[in-house]
């Protein structure tokens, strides 16, 4: 039986996880994950009831009931390298007894959907649009780092994908991994769009900002928007779906994103009054859960 040194799995002296800070019992089986440490209480704002509330560093999580469901939200951070703390620490909770430091006979499913906001890469997909990330690509190169990574990826896509965007080899070799069909078409109803979704590993350079420093390709975006491979064309920026889809699908668990767009970078425009929407998609992404 495969057990977890201290150095590889710690835990802190209150038996909860490390960065999370908590025990199994609080986290539920379904779970939503947001960016921003302040909309983790916008979303248990819609909670009938709440059971805990946790925080530590940028990840806040509260677990409560929406109409007799149980379910934990938590904030992630920005970036991918936040989504390998999260997932490999809600794995842990759910799949591993931390006080034997064994993996449990039974396996624990979870259900992951991430709400977040997004800047849209063609130029007709609405501001305030709801967009379920089919396929998330990530130029992040974090899933390179695990074993069983060609086998959750669509190895086609990523071909055609690097080709056409002659891509540079200096740079982490991209993955596309879709997210979970059930969950896609459960949340994702005819009131949401639907597309492939770019997780970058920055906000600036790596999405094809130019402030003061030029660009390794000033053309990226420019090919991202003309990409096609069979009916999927790439639709958005944002720099967390990648991983939790790899990972989820690597460890067995049901992962989505949802974004709103907020932002089109095609047109050059966005729009930071959002929140109204926010608050749409979140009662939207509750009630489907």
């Amino acid at each position: 039986m495969k057990h977890f040194p201290p150095s590889e799995l710690i835990i802190n002296s209150d038996g909860t996880i490390f960065h999370l800070h908590l025990k199994p019992e609080q986290l539920a089986d379904l779970v939503i994950l947001v960016g921003d440490p302040d909309r983790v209480a916008l979303v248990a704002a819609f909670f009938d009831a709440e059971e805990c509330s946790v925080s530590n560093r940028e990840f806040k999580s509260i677990t409560g009931i929406y109409k007799s469901k149980r379910i934990t939200v938590i904030s992630t951070g920005i970036g991918t390298d936040n989504i390998d703390i999260v997932m490999n620490e809600l794995d842990a909770l759910a799949n591993i007894n931390l006080q034997t430091r064994t993996v449990h006979a039974t396996f624990r499913q979870l259900t992951i959907v991430r709400i977040g906001t997004s800047g849209g890469m063609q130029p007709d997909l609405p501001l305030g649009s709801f967009l379920v990330s089919e396929k998330s690509i990530g130029f992040d190169g974090m899933l390179n780092f695990y074993a069983g990574r060609d086998s959750v990826s669509d190895l086609a896509y990523e071909a055609a994908l690097t080709k056409h965007l002659e891509w540079n080899s200096q740079l982490a070799a991209p993955y596309v991994v879709d997210a979970d069909v059930d969950l896609v078409n459960r949340i994702g109803q005819d009131d949401m769009l639907r597309g492939s979704t770019i997780s970058a590993n920055g906000f600036y350079g790596p999405q094809g900002r130019v402030l003061r420093l030029d660009l390794a390709d000033m053309h990226l975006n420019d090919k991202i928007e003309s990409f096609r491979f069979k009916e999927h064309k790439i639709s958005n920026y944002e720099m967390e779906s990648s991983a939790i889809a790899g990972l989820s699908k690597l460890m067995g668990h049901k992962a989505m994103t949802v974004c709103c767009i907020i932002a089109n970078r095609r047109v050059e425009a966005a729009n930071t009054d959002y929140k109204p929407y926010i608050d749409k998609l979140v009662m939207t992404v509750l009630d489907r859960i």
